[in-house]
C-alpha cells in the first residue's frame, strides 16, 4: 500500500463533533485512525477504528504504531476526546478530578508525543486541540474549573509546541468551542445554553468541522488558539 495518501489520527471518534470529523478528513481522501473507548469496526477500509481509553500510554501506543503499520505515514492530529464535567469546585470528587485530568491533560501527552516524534521524522504534520472559550470567558452559569485547568492547559501546550516546532514543519492549533449542539447537551437545556452565546444560538458540528479544515489547509498558520464560541470570548 502506497504512503503518499495522507492520514490523519482522530480521538473522541465514535459520535459528535469527532464522528464528524472523520467523516469530513475521508471526504478529503485522508485515511483515518479513529480512536474512543467504544468505537466500532468500519467497513472502510480506509478507517481504521481503534478501542481504548486515550488516557492509557498502552492506548495511545496501539494507535500510533497500527496506523504507522496499516498506513505508513501521519500527517495530522485531531485531539478532540474530552470530558466536561459541570459541577461547583468543592463537590467535585477524587474520581472526577482523575477522569477528567486522565482524558483532557494525560489522552493528550500519550498521544501527542508519539505522534510529534513520528512528524518531525517526516519533517511535516499538523497537530490540532479541541478546547473551550469558558478558559478566556468563564461564566457564573457554567461551573468549568477543571475545564478551564485542562483545557487551559492544552491553549498554553499550543502555544509552546507551535514555537518549539515553528522551523521544523509541524504546525500547531486549537479550537476553542462555545457550547455545540451534540448529544452531550440534552434537548430540553438548548434553549438555555443558546442565550450564552452573544450571537443567540447553539453551535453546529459544522461549525468546528469548518473550523478544524480551515487550520488544516493553513500552511502559515500555527499557534493558533481559533475561537468558533458565538462571540463568547469577545464579551457579553
Amino acid at each position: 500500500m502506497g504512503t503518499e495518501q495522507k492520514v490523519a489520527i482522530i480521538t473522541g471518534a465514535s459520535q459528535g463533533i469527532g464522528e464528524a470529523l472523520v467523516k469530513a478528513y475521508r471526504d478529503r481522501n485522508f485515511r483515518v485512525v479513529a480512536n474512543s473507548r467504544s468505537i466500532k469496526p468500519s467497513s472502510d477500509p480506509d478507517i481504521l477504528a481503534i478501542a481504548g481509553d486515550i488516557a492509557e500510554p498502552k492506548t495511545a501506543e496501539h494507535i500510533v504504531s497500527q496506523a504507522l503499520q496499516r498506513f505508513g505515514r501521519i500527517d495530522t492530529l485531531v485531539n478532540n476526546a474530552g470530558i466536561f464535567v459541570a459541577k461547583p469546585f468543592t463537590e467535585h470528587t477524587d474520581e472526577d478530578y482523575a477522569n477528567v485530568l486522565g482524558v483532557n491533560l494525560n489522552g493528550f501527552f500519550h498521544i501527542t508525543r508519539r505522534v510529534a516524534k513520528e512528524m518531525l521524522k517526516q519533517g511535516s504534520g499538523h497537530i490540532v486541540q479541541i478546547t473551550t472559550s469558558l478558559v478566556d470567558h468563564a461564566n457564573s452559569n457554567v461551573p468549568s474549573v477543571l475545564a478551564s485547568l485542562t483545557k487551559g492547559g492544552l491553549n498554553a501546550a499550543t502555544k509552546s509546541l507551535a514555537i518549539e516546532y515553528a522551523a521544523r514543519g509541524v504546525r500547531v492549533n486549537a479550537v476553542s468551542l462555545g457550547v455545540i449542539k451534540t448529544p452531550m447537551h440534552r434537548p430540553e437545556t438548548h434553549e438555555f445554553l443558546a442565550k450564552l452565546h452573544p450571537v443567540g444560538r447553539m453551535g453546529e458540528v459544522r461549525d468546528i468541522v469548518d473550523a478544524v479544515l480551515y487550520l488544516e489547509g493553513a500552511a502559515f498558520v500555527t499557534g493558533e488558539i481559533l475561537h468558533v464560541d458565538g462571540g463568547q470570548s469577545a464579551g457579553h
